[in-house]
């Protein structure tokens, strides 16, 4: 960038540089450090090897959510493996004085749910997980973003990351959103006409019209699947919607520091003529509501369309894998399960939208139907609000929080040849199982095919 007209990634990236290595990488501060059972044990024991101590333990939040069962969390975990990870992670936060929501937490739940929902996440934040949709947090104006486990060490041990700066891309839509057009179909939209590898190098600004009129939830799901894009990083500019969501919230600033903290975040948006290494721009009455086919998520067409014919290897391939053939109707496609979570869509707003289509239906005897919030919070929202029954009246599920049947990581894993409609971020092979085909789909659509035992069009769309 040399016209010195900052972006909003420009802004929050400089902000956080404490050096700039000559030719080189920069250090960059991290604010917030969110740790889970799975990615920290070896960086915890990487620690101890070095006779190193935790920097700033203040500043790390840790929760328990991805081998976690969603049955009986009041009772010992039976699976060896989960309940060791688990254990390990409640006895290290203890030793080096961490902030735990471990398993029966009022705050417990999916980390990149708990963070935005207590007020932890907020605008021009720097923040990291050892999990790549960390992403979901540049809603709220922040650079936010995964690292591996010999990242989550050098961040334990010294608060800082060692990196290239990523370049910034754009993308704009503007216009209105047809009826049942979803924040997933948005972003799934987008991720079928950039690819998979379109974003990689960049941090991604979502701007325009579309993404101004969503609501923080909607900014969340979009900016979580960055990364499925090939993004380091999605964000959106912090405004009205975002500080009336953070206000109030259990860690949010309060009195004289909200004050102050307010008007940093207003000055947190992209410059007018700032230039960006990449832009895209889509008209939002293009986006309809829409589906995945294969084992990528820009393998993705909207629901009234037929399955594309394979355009390389890796196309063919992945139809092979999901039982599929050009040509196919989407509603020849048998739905055993549904999945309705994840960190991508296990939201309150999520859980009213889907409701609200299947209040007084009964769900496909055919069809598992799984609820599974993303948090103890947005439990006790889905049971105060009364979705509960509907839910249990129409036949679906109800779980406790955790990452669940997203990932084959717990007990909740979709059996080999089943076709899954799920609201989760990925459908590569045997993400959700071995053998089994991830559908990716919006709450809505995941209600509807529930309740139909196959996927089939909206019929009011304008």
């Amino acid at each position: 960038m040399n016209n010195n007209k900052n972006t909003l990634f420009d802004k929050v990236w400089d902000a956080h540089v404490v050096e700039t290595i000559p030719d080189g990488p920069q250090i960059i501060y991290i604010d917030k450090h969110l740790i889970h059972e799975v990615t920290s044990p070896q960086a915890f024991a990487e620690l101890e090897a070095r006779n190193l101590e935790v920097f700033r333990p203040k500043q790390i939040v840790a929760t328990a959510d991805h081998n976690v069962p969603t049955l009986h969390q009041e009772l010992p975990i039976e699976d060896e493996l989960s309940r060791n990870q688990v254990e390990c992670l409640t006895e290290n936060c203890k030793k080096n004085n961490i902030e735990l929501f471990g398993l029966g937490h009022q705050y417990q739940g999916i980390v990149h749910i708990i963070a935005p929902e207590l007020g932890i996440t907020q605008p021009g934040m720097s923040i990291v997980c050892g999990d790549s949709h960390t992403s979901t947090h540049g809603a709220f104006g922040s650079i936010a973003f995964g690292i591996g486990t010999s990242q989550v060490a050098q961040v334990f041990a010294s608060q800082c990351l060692l990196l290239n700066k990523p370049k910034a891309m754009r993308i704009t839509v503007n216009g209105k959103l047809k009826n049942n057009v979803q924040p997933k179909d948005v972003i799934l939209y987008i991720i079928s006409k950039v690819g998979t590898n379109g974003g990689t190098g960049y941090f991604c600004e979502y701007a325009g019209q579309v993404f101004e009129e969503m609501s923080m939830e909607g900014r969340m799901t979009v900016c979580n699947m960055s990364i499925e894009m090939g993004a380091r990083g999605g964000m959106i500019a912090p405004d009205e919607t975002t500080f009336s969501y953070i206000k109030g919230k259990a860690f949010a600033p309060k009195e004289q520091e909200w004050e102050d903290k307010l008007a940093y975040w207003k000055t947190l948006k992209t410059e007018s003529g700032a230039t960006f290494d990449e832009e895209f721009t889509f008209d939002a009455s293009e986006i309809q509501p829409m589906v995945t086919y294969g084992t990528n998520p820009g393998m993705g067409i909207p629901l009234h369309e037929v399955i594309p014919a394979p355009q390389n290897e890796s196309e063919e391939k992945a139809l092979q894998y999901m039982g599929l053939k050009a040509g196919q109707s989407l509603s020849d496609i048998h739905v055993n399960y549904v999945f309705i979570g994840s960190c991508t869509n296990a939201r309150i707003e999520d859980f009213r939208s889907a409701a609200e289509y299947i209040k007084g239906k009964n769900k496909s005897q055919d069809v598992k139907a799984l609820i599974v919030p993303g948090s103890q919070l947005v439990v006790k929202q889905l049971y105060e609000e009364g979705l509960d029954k509907i839910f249990n009246e129409a036949g679906f599920q109800i779980r406790q929080p955790g990452c669940s049947a997203c990932l084959a990581m717990n007990d909740d894993k979709i059996p080999e040849g089943e076709y899954c409609v799920s609201t989760s971020n990925r459908n590569f092979e045997g993400r959700q199982g071995q053998g089994s085909r991830t559908i990716l789909a919006s709450p809505l659509t995941a209600a509807k095919v529930a309740i139909e035992g196959r996927i089939s069009v909206f019929e009011n769309l304008n």
